[in-house]
């Protein structure tokens, strides 16, 4: 399932992604409902290993709907990073 996927990268995904592809998950997750202003007003304020820990830990908790829409905003927002993963 996606939310298996996420645990499997989780820890290259803290290490490869980037600040401003992790504000830009942030961003497209919060419009589409994944997370709320809540979860994103805390997600933004953490360092950007943190952030991005704690961005895969939130989604997957949230299920396979969630798990999946973080991939496909990945994939949109940068497919370099989401192939190096093996999520695409």
């Amino acid at each position: 399932t996606a939310q298996e996927k996420l645990f499997q990268v989780r820890s290259s995904f803290v290490d490869k992604v980037s600040d401003p592809v992790l504000n830009k998950l942030l961003d497209e997750l919060l419009h589409c409902g994944v997370l709320t202003d809540s979860e994103n007003e805390v997600l933004r304020a953490k360092p950007r290993a943190d952030k991005a820990r704690e961005l895969i830990d939130t989604v997957r908790k949230k299920g396979v709907d969630a798990s999946t829409e973080l991939i496909k905003v990945l994939k949109a927002n940068d497919p370099y990073c989401c192939r190096e993963l093996g999520l695409c």
